[in-house]
């Protein structure tokens, strides 16, 4: 078994590149988790290290973000209602079947599904719409593909954008409608992780990780997020996102193959 510090180190990195990158960080979470062992499997850990790359977010698009505040108050109800199918398949799948979002197997189907995402976004003409233009209905448009990527192995980023190209926006401006959108979901997720610590804490259980180790966490998924998601940004404006599909199709056939082997 690793040292704690080495498996949240390794869990930080893959979520810094992969919360960014179409690649999903759930379902690379859920894969290398079973191979790191049973102790990676904490939900809480999960949304800290969440935490780390939405703040990933907040440093990457800090002018876009004040904007919302000024010019561009329009955007922040579109991002409220988009937010919503997220958050209710979301809670939905949480308390009905949360056993389905740790599936290798599931993932690993999720992987292909991601890269016949990519390869569609690849073959988009390019669009000259703007966020701060969207409609009420093209925003829930957009929220519905977030929401189909709350299962793992299907990249948020990677769907979301495919749902903002699909509406008309360029790609600077689905990108970044894309990580706007998950600021509220990512945000309202690590406040209920937080609350789960407290009540741990005040119950006087012992928690899967130690606050240290949490703070490590996220901070290394900031530090790494914010080198991913620059990183996406130029690779989108070049319009060369679809080529993460030769990651994310092999990675998911081996994945199945695992799966169904009982090696994972």
């Amino acid at each position: 078994m690793l040292h704690p510090i080495l498996i949240v180190l390794i869990l930080a990195v893959i979520q810094g590149i992969a919360e960014f990158l179409p690649i999903s960080s759930s379902g690379h979470l859920v894969i290398f988790g079973r191979f790191l062992g049973k102790a990676t499997e904490s939900p809480t850990m999960e949304i800290i290290l969440h935490a780390g790359t939405l703040g990933s977010i907040l440093v990457v698009f800090w002018r876009r973000i004040l904007n919302l505040l000024t010019s561009d108050r329009r955007v922040i109800p579109l991002l409220i209602v988009g937010t919503i199918p997220a958050a209710v398949v979301g809670l939905t799948l949480k308390s009905q079947c949360e056993w389905l979002l740790k599936n290798p197997l599931l993932a690993g189907c999720m992987l292909l599904v991601t890269g016949g995402i990519l390869i569609v976004l690849g073959r988009l003409k390019p669009r000259e719409g703007e966020y701060q233009s969207m409609s009420w209905w093209s925003a829930i448009a957009v929220g519905a593909f977030q929401a189909v990527a709350v299962l793992p192995g299907v990249s948020r980023s990677g769907s979301t954008i495919l749902g903002g190209r699909m509406l008309g926006l360029k790609n600077d401006d689905s990108v970044t409608f894309s990580f706007l959108l998950a600021i509220p979901a990512i945000g309202g997720a690590t406040v209920l992780a937080l609350k789960d610590v407290v009540e741990t804490i005040q119950a006087g259980e012992a928690l899967d990780y130690s606050l240290t180790e949490m703070a490590l966490g996220a901070v290394v998924s900031f530090i790494v997020g914010i080198v991913a998601l620059k990183w996406l940004i130029g690779w989108s404006k070049q319009d060369r996102l679809h080529w993460f599909a030769w990651w994310c199709i092999p990675f998911g056939i081996v994945v199945i193959v695992l799966a169904l082997t009982h090696v994972i």
